[in-house]
């Protein structure tokens, strides 16, 4: 997932070429042979070139959180502490249910009204606008642990978890920048709106109303609000974010293809909301829930998501079949599913109808 951090270059985001889900046996080994020629790129030695106004940022954001942090526990009202809370949930929800199921992976649909309000709340988060974290999101999984990746995980925790976001992009990156189709965003009005304004937005959805609020409405001091409700949160969820690049690349089982890093990792999913489930997401990634969980444990996204489709806003959801998953789990994962391959043989209840209609049975005779 993305953070806040404007492109290094312009101009390589046209010329889509390729899309998120292939269908066609083509188009996928197409993407079998470019993420080869990706793997066998990064063997090669990467420079590092730092961009110490990004750098100076975050330490100054992180110095604030844990000043924040302090005086939450010294002087800051419980009614802020409270309200940081909601600000984070609010902020966080921008970004798991918008910009990453449905900008990111078109999981699900949603109507204009909600729409605009999943644009104000991940403004709030400011992890960059709508159209650059899409990007980079869909090149992430495009192109995985590989130096197309923005936050290749295979170049260590750091660099994963905020690395990437003090150094220059690797050449690779900005070659996939022009084979991602993002023309569904680039016909998005409220996508571009935010797109255009987006510095006068964040400005005032990340940091001067949550400020202001505590101050005047409870009567909370300007150095309370700011540097608990506004950085503390606005740090927090960054960090939350960042460890499903990170921690959930590292940590954690494979149940469903154990042939990638993306892990599932329960305390990624309390902190982010829901998308710690990532080994299942990165192998079933159109799936609106990002995990195979029905219920609602860990994955408050799910229930946000799931409340907006019973008014009628969120609709069109895709999920995955347990059959399907089942079946993946069985042929690609670690062999730590909870239902393993549940096969002892063939009058077992788990085989399916259709892996019966295709077992051939030879010397076939009629007791």
């Amino acid at each position: 997932m993305n953070t806040s951090r404007a492109m290094d270059a312009t101009g390589a985001e046209d010329t889509a070429t390729n899309t998120m889900m292939e269908t066609d046996i083509t188009s996928v080994d197409n993407n079998k042979q470019d993420r080869v020629n990706n793997m066998s790129s990064s063997l090669e030695p990467v420079k590092i070139e730092i961009i110490w106004s990004i750098v100076l940022f975050f330490v100054f954001g992180h110095l604030s959180a844990i000043y924040g942090l302090y005086l939450m526990f010294t002087s800051t009202k419980l009614l802020t502490t409270f309200y940081g809370i909601c600000s984070w949930i609010i902020s966080g929800l921008g970004v798991t249910a918008g910009l990453h199921r449905l900008w990111s992976h078109k999981s699900y649909k949603a109507k204009w009204p909600l729409r605009f309000i999943l644009m104000l709340m991940s403004t709030m988060a400011f992890e960059n606008h709508i159209y650059e974290w899409c990007m980079d999101h869909r090149i992430h999984h495009k192109y995985t642990d590989t130096n197309s990746d923005p936050h290749n995980a295979k170049r260590g925790f750091f660099f994963s978890h905020i690395g990437w976001l003090v150094v220059r992009r690797h050449p690779d990156y900005y070659d996939k920048c022009s084979k991602i189709d993002m023309s569904d965003l680039k016909n998005d009005s409220i996508v571009m709106f935010q797109k255009t304004f987006y510095v006068p937005l964040l400005l005032l959805f990340c940091f001067f109303i949550p400020t202001i609020v505590p101050v005047y409405i409870w009567n909370e001091t300007y150095v309370n609000a700011f540097f608990t409700s506004t950085m503390l949160r606005y740090i927090f969820t960054l960090n939350m974010t960042w460890l499903v690049n990170s921690a959930a690349h590292i940590w954690g089982k494979r149940p469903y293809d154990e042939s990638i890093n993306p892990s599932e990792n329960l305390s990624v999913s309390l902190g982010a909301l829901g998308e710690g489930w990532h080994n299942y997401h990165h192998v079933f990634p159109w799936d609106y829930k990002a995990a195979e969980l029905g219920n609602y444990r860990a994955n408050l996204t799910t229930a946000f998501i799931d409340f907006f489709s019973l008014i009628g806003w969120a609709y069109d959801m895709k999920v995955v079949s347990n059959d399907m998953v089942l079946k993946r789990a069985n042929r690609t994962g670690d062999g730590s599913h909870p239902d393993g391959d549940g096969i002892w043989g063939w009058d077992d209840s788990n085989i399916s109808i259709e892996d019966r209609k295709l077992t051939t049975v030879i010397n076939k005779k009629y007791d």
